[in-house]
């Protein structure tokens, strides 16, 4: 009789020191590994300075994030997922876009222009996902000015799902659309693991949640609060 898998515990979104982040690949994963996650996507961006990652340094990053991977694997059994943030700013946000490559193991430059950037990793077998996808009426006040995704509808269809949820930022134009959706920690510091996150109804393995994510089957939200508020709270 066919049986249903339980729902993964994933944070689809985050950084290291290889960017912005302020964890190293390890106390990234060892952060979410005694937390209980059951998969961690690295998401270093992919290009925004030449401090993070480049075609030059790629090899290396990738190295450590399999590295962290196995022993993330051993420990926790965290399944760990290579992949990049293609980040393509631009003054006018309608023009600005980032989106999280999972499973990517191939180098992918932004230089050309997201949609091209975008049909390399998909050709790459990587799943995307349109990260901060602001409206533009949201823009006043915003972290990020990244609002391609909201206005132009030919590359909304470039990727396979959108962060409804980036951390604590609710994208409500990606609800009222009817896109398929996930919600990520975005993670930079410790404080982003207590924030919204994915279940993912599939085995624990890359090929099938790189699959799910890159299907139109539903994914779960459910918002991780911190442990000591809980605690206070009690």
């Amino acid at each position: 009789m066919a049986t249903k898998s339980p729902p993964l515990l994933c944070e689809l979104h985050a950084h290291t020191t290889w960017s912005d982040g302020s964890l190293t690949v390890r106390e990234l994963c060892d952060l979410y590994g005694k937390r209980g996650f059951d998969v961690l996507a690295v998401t270093d961006h992919a290009p925004r300075d030449e401090r993070h990652v480049q075609a030059g340094n790629f090899g290396a990053y990738l190295e450590a994030v399999e590295r962290e991977a196995r022993r993330a694997r051993e420990l926790y059994d965290l399944l760990v997922l290579p992949g990049l943030e293609l980040t393509y700013d631009d003054p006018d946000p309608s023009r600005a876009a980032h989106a999280v490559a999972l499973g990517l193991r191939e180098y992918v430059a932004t230089a050309d222009g997201l949609e091209i950037a975008l049909a390399s990793a998909r050709a790459h077998g990587a799943a995307l996902v349109a990260a901060h996808p602001y409206s533009p009426e949201q823009l006043e006040g915003a972290t990020r000015c990244t609002a391609a995704f909201a206005v132009r509808p030919e590359l909304a269809r470039a990727v396979d799902r959108f962060e409804l949820f980036n951390r604590h930022t609710l994208f409500g134009w990606v609800a009222a659309a009817g896109l398929p959706a996930v919600a990520t920690g975005d993670f930079h510091r410790p404080e982003h693991l207590s924030t919204w996150k994915t279940l993912l109804p599939c085995t624990k393995e890359e090929t099938a949640v790189v699959s799910y994510l890159r299907s139109a089957r539903p994914a779960f939200l459910v918002r991780l609060d911190d442990p000591a508020e809980e605690a206070v709270a009690a």
